[in-house]
């Protein structure tokens, strides 16, 4: 298990928590049961090329990047990995609505809805 203490190196950009973002996803978890995660994943696809796909999950991999922060639990596997180095989530709450936002220093466009991007 890979944890964001362990990925925060010259080599590689760190991948961070919002504490926006870690409050809604406690927020969200709390009506699950006990254990229950979000995975963030990269996938083909969308307006733009890739997408983010987000999903509640009790399991983890052995090669899953562990982000923890106020009793939040994200994880990011291996493939995705590369595709959000660097980047924050981040959850806003504005006049156009509620969702979680990932800004990615590696893309270099992206859709109107903030799923997809390219690289």
């Amino acid at each position: 298990m890979t944890t964001a203490a362990e990925i925060d190196t010259p080599e590689t950009a760190s991948i961070t928590l919002s504490d926006s973002a870690a409050r809604r996803i406690c927020k969200i978890v709390a009506k699950e049961e006990p254990g229950t995660m979000l995975r963030v994943s990269v996938e083909g696809g969308g307006c733009s090329g890739f997408q983010y796909v987000y999903e509640l999950v009790t399991t983890r991999a052995d090669d899953d990047l562990v982000l923890e922060k106020d009793g939040a639990t994200v994880l990011i596997d291996s493939v995705s990995l590369p595709y959000m180095e660097g980047s924050v989530i981040d959850f806003v709450d504005d006049l156009i609505g509620q969702s979680f936002q990932i800004k990615n220093p590696n893309a270099t466009s992206g859709c109107g809805c903030g799923t997809s991007f390219s690289i």
